[in-house]
């Protein structure tokens, strides 16, 4: 095998590097979609356990940044993860507004 060029070896290193950082989309698209879902629930969870009005909203606006974060297209994110995540906020949003009405 004849030696490489300077150019043919640094595109051999910038071929590697490039293998080495490439996401495996499969992979990423099931675990974006579990830690929102997860971070959802857990949000939802501390919200419903929350006895003031600022802790409510803390948890109310985590849930709406997880839904917020679900309509980014091309970050693998599922049509099922979306509307699961958009169900959970209209809970969320019930249960603050009745919430806020018995204060």
């Amino acid at each position: 095998m004849p030696p490489l060029t300077k150019r043919q070896a640094e595109e051999a290193a910038s071929e590697l590097r490039n293998q080495r950082t490439t996401r495996d989309p499969m992979l990423a698209d099931t675990d974006i979609n579990i830690i929102l879902m997860n971070g959802a629930h857990i949000a939802l969870s501390k919200m419903k356990r929350s006895n003031s009005f600022d802790d409510r909203l803390y948890h109310y606006a985590q849930i709406g940044a997880y839904l917020e974060v679900s309509l980014s297209r091309g970050a693998g994110i599922t049509d099922d993860t979306r509307d699961d995540l958009n169900e959970m906020h209209q809970q969320a949003t019930h249960l603050y507004m009745q919430a806020t009405r018995s204060s």
